[in-house]
């Protein structure tokens, strides 16, 4: 009697597992070409009280700017990985073995996308296993173009303000195919915690943080790879 209750309950929890992993591979599929009406960390931010500031914008209508100064600033090895940075990983992984009270970020913009668009925020292993089986998805299925799309579109760039359309428009009264290269430098400098990093009037860690990042795009803009995410 049992052994037949864990085999009903068994076979009820793999075909809740079967019809999750199918409706979120759909749900992968979908968003290639629509935008998600609404993702956990905007919700959880607007009930929090920050509001929603949001304006989805298609890809050629972000300046080449800001698409140059997030890969400088996040990702510089973007056009290049299959989603994940192993050396940088390795690396995260060894500071943090030696207990380093700042241990170094490893996510790459396609993780970050995958975490931001379809998950939740937190650091256990549940949610990471689910981050990298959804970050090979979007690599799969989306492309680089649409992914840096998504990122450009969903990350937090200020008090409850997502997306660069809506950064832009707050911060510099313009839309986001205007930006330039300073105005793109600075928006990118607050990611590390927009809530508290302040862009306009530009808080003493922007100041010493876009001129930074200036210096990578001109360095990185050269190469055939970024300029393919570029035009």
């Amino acid at each position: 009697m049992e052994r037949s209750k864990l085999s009903f309950w068994f076979k009820k929890i793999k075909k809740v597992f079967i019809i999750l992993f199918f409706a979120q591979l759909l749900y992968i599929v979908i968003l290639k070409w629509i935008n998600p009406p609404i993702t956990i960390t905007q919700l959880s931010n607007w009930i929090d009280g920050y509001g929603l500031k949001r304006d989805y914008v298609a890809f050629e209508e972000m300046s080449p700017n800001i698409r140059l100064a997030v890969i400088a600033s996040e990702d510089q090895l973007f056009p290049d990985h299959n989603g994940f940075d192993m050396t940088s990983i390795k690396q995260a992984l060894m500071e943090r073995s030696k207990k380093h009270k700042r241990v170094r970020g490893a996510s790459t913009i396609s993780q970050q996308v995958a975490k931001n668009v379809f998950l939740w925020q937190g650091r256990n292993w549940v949610r990471k296993g689910l981050e990298a089986y959804t970050t090979f998805m979007i690599e799969l299925i989306w492309g680089k173009k649409r992914i840096l799309e998504m990122y450009l579109n969903v990350s937090e760039m200020g008090k409850g303000i997502f997306g660069i359309e809506a950064a832009s428009r707050f911060y510099f009264n313009k839309p986001a195919k205007n930006l330039n290269r300073r105005e793109a430098a600075m928006i990118v400098a607050c990611f590390p915690n927009p809530k508290k990093i302040r862009v306009k009037p530009p808080s003493p860690y922007v100041n010493q943080r876009y001129p930074q990042i200036l210096i990578q795009m001109s360095n990185l803009e050269p190469d055939e790879d970024i300029q393919g995410l570029l035009n």
